[in-house]
């Protein structure tokens, strides 16, 4: 199984380590590719859209002409895990931040995104998340937004202290934590699953190492 990462920005090191841990948790075979051009998401099955700085990302994303193929890859039912800032690219409706700063958003999600939504970097926390299908997740926040609209085709798949915090459209997963900071490679697991056809992570994936 071919699985990109968008390498751009964030921690694209450590989701290619939670992938490849899920994948031996799974007993599963996968190639992770770094994603710096356009060209390479075609050629995946399964990707990854780690968080960073939204306006950024979304700048070099349609700069390297990947945001249109992300798109594409999203509407032909590619498994897509997006985290923290990635959440918000995949957003079709941002806040007035969005607005005032110009940035291009993917429309993937019929979601609407708050920016910051539980504060600057100092205020970064992590908390146990309840993820559908998943469990009790050891969530860690960084300047993470929230999802403050969904649509019907939009299922709310996390929340904390009343605030949406993951959601899931088709094969796309996105979160507002960064589960790329934990040894708990559930979700990772997850969106590997949606690719084989079964989306469970009723395998033996478990939060310690292998």
């Amino acid at each position: 199984m071919r699985t990109g990462v968008i390498a751009l920005q964030g921690d694209v090191s450590e989701h290619v380590h939670s992938l490849k841990r899920a994948a031996a948790h799974m007993g599963i075979e996968i190639e992770v590719v770094p994603i710096r051009r356009r060209g390479t998401v075609p050629s995946c099955d399964v990707l990854v859209l780690p968080g960073g700085e939204s306006t950024t990302l979304c700048r070099l994303l349609s700069q390297e002409g990947i945001l249109e193929e992300l798109v594409d890859a999203a509407h032909r039912g590619m498994p897509i895990l997006a985290t923290c800032a990635g959440l918000i690219v995949l957003a079709s409706e941002g806040d007035e931040l969005v607005e005032r700063t110009g940035q291009r958003l993917a429309g993937v999600l019929d979601i609407a995104v708050r920016r910051n939504a539980f504060g600057r970097q100092r205020e970064s926390f992590e908390a146990p998340v309840e993820v559908k299908g998943i469990g009790t997740f050891p969530a860690v926040f960084i300047r993470a937004p929230a999802v403050e609209r969904v649509g019907e085709a939009v299922e709310v798949i996390a929340t904390l202290d009343g605030r949406i915090v993951g959601v899931q459209q088709d094969n796309t997963v996105a979160v507002a934590f960064h589960p790329e900071l934990t040894e708990d490679v559930r979700l990772h697991a997850y969106v590997l699953s949606l690719a084989l056809g079964s989306g469970t992570t009723s395998s033996p994936c478990t939060t310690s190492s292998p």
